[in-house]
């Protein structure tokens, strides 16, 4: 399994304390428990969440990860993402610059079919590996609803990517509830909005980084800095490297990975929806501090998106809540006039560096980032 004999996350370096949350007590409705949840989710966007039961599932996945990226690259790029917009499958890229590589001797060369920019520039790319497996396929299986997936996938996908898909989904719908309830919403709208049924680009997601080969790389960014797409997300590290840029900071701080422990974050939609009450806060990934940076990297994520037709806007005219929230922001448009598809599509094409016309194409690609410079 990835990640089974690693080194301890190092005492020297800045991170950024996250409130721990039991996902036991919250899913019984304990006060308390809720009350920090709601905190965490209006402050920074971000928290642990331990309890939640996904351990099994998390590890199955991340035997499926190094199995899939294990088989040749010749089968893996019959699974590419390509550059239209559309996330599910294969995404292979490689640090590089303009001038010269950066990361030398990483498996997968630079693809132009796969590379994603890290910044405005377009001058550096990003350096992860990873493999998406739609919502929709899984919960379908074998019928095909969006595309094919390499063979390992498909001889995982009912014991390994389903059970995990489920389990991703049933902690949303327990973290949506809660939400609903302090958003003054109707029972079940944010549910709703994420029909299980519905199609849409919720994911699992299993991502792989190479170890650090030259020690100067070692505070470049692997993923730039970004809001997430969607509502939330349920991130399990094996090693360090994430970062978060908590509004009125200045410096990027990292999330202290802890054993059994995922990390739980608020995405663009969930934003918009409460009408900036729930913050979708910028974060991005970095080579791992350390000794860690001498190891290949592997996290895996499930991103809970809304469906496909859903308008992502500011849910004025279900909450006085909300609606009192977005009048005190006068300077932020809560009317994206874009369906969650559209919002997904429009952030994944123009990062890929294959539709790059210039600064502009990286301007395009962003969300609700608060420092949308950001790097």
């Amino acid at each position: 399994m990835p990640g089974s004999t690693l080194p301890p996350f190092p005492n020297d370096v800045r991170t950024h304390p996250l409130l721990i949350i039991d996902y036991e007590l919250i899913k019984a409705g304990d006060a308390e428990e809720v009350n920090r949840l709601w905190e965490a989710a209006t402050t920074i966007g971000f928290w642990y969440l331990k309890s939640h039961g996904a351990d099994q599932e998390v590890g199955d996945m991340f035997d499926m990860g190094a199995e899939t990226m294990a088989l040749p690259l010749e089968e893996r790029m019959k699974f590419e993402q390509g550059d239209s917009g559309r996330s599910f499958g294969f995404v292979f890229v490689q640090l590089r610059s303009a001038s010269h590589l950066i990361w030398p001797g990483f498996l997968i060369r630079y693809k132009k079919a796969g590379a994603n920019a890290i910044d405005a520039t377009g001058a550096i790319l990003d350096a992860v590996e990873f493999i998406n497996v739609s919502k929709d396929d899984a919960l379908a299986y074998p019928q095909v609803i969006h595309r094919t997936y390499p063979s390992t996938v498909n001889a995982r996908m009912e014991n390994t990517i389903a059970p995990f898909v489920h389990k991703g989904l049933e902690v949303t719908y327990v973290v949506l509830n809660i939400f609903n309830d302090r958003l003054g919403l109707p029972k079940g709208t944010l549910e709703r909005l994420h029909d299980m049924e519905e199609y849409s680009g919720s994911e699992a997601r299993c991502i792989r980084s190479p170890p650090v080969l030259v020690k100067e790389t070692t505070k470049s960014a692997v993923l730039g800095a970004h809001t997430d797409f969607g509502s939330l997300s349920f991130l399990h590290n094996r090693l360090g490297g994430l970062q978060v840029l908590p509004p009125g900071h200045d410096e990027w701080s990292y999330i202290r990975p802890i054993p059994g422990h995922a990390v739980c974050n608020v995405g663009d939609a969930l934003s918009l929806f409460s009408g900036g009450i729930l913050q979708s806060n910028i974060h991005r990934v970095v080579p791992p501090p350390g000794v860690q940076a001498e190891y290949e990297r592997w996290s895996l994520v499930f991103f809970t998106r809304p469906g496909n037709l859903k308008v992502l806007r500011a849910l004025v005219e279900s909450s006085h809540i909300i609606a009192e929230a977005v009048k005190k922001q006068p300077d932020r448009n809560f009317e994206t006039d874009s369906t969650a598809a559209e919002w997904f599509a429009r952030r994944v094409k123009y990062q890929r560096i294959n539709n790059r016309t210039g600064p502009e194409s990286w301007a395009a690609s962003r969300g609700t980032e608060h420092t949308p410079t950001a790097a």
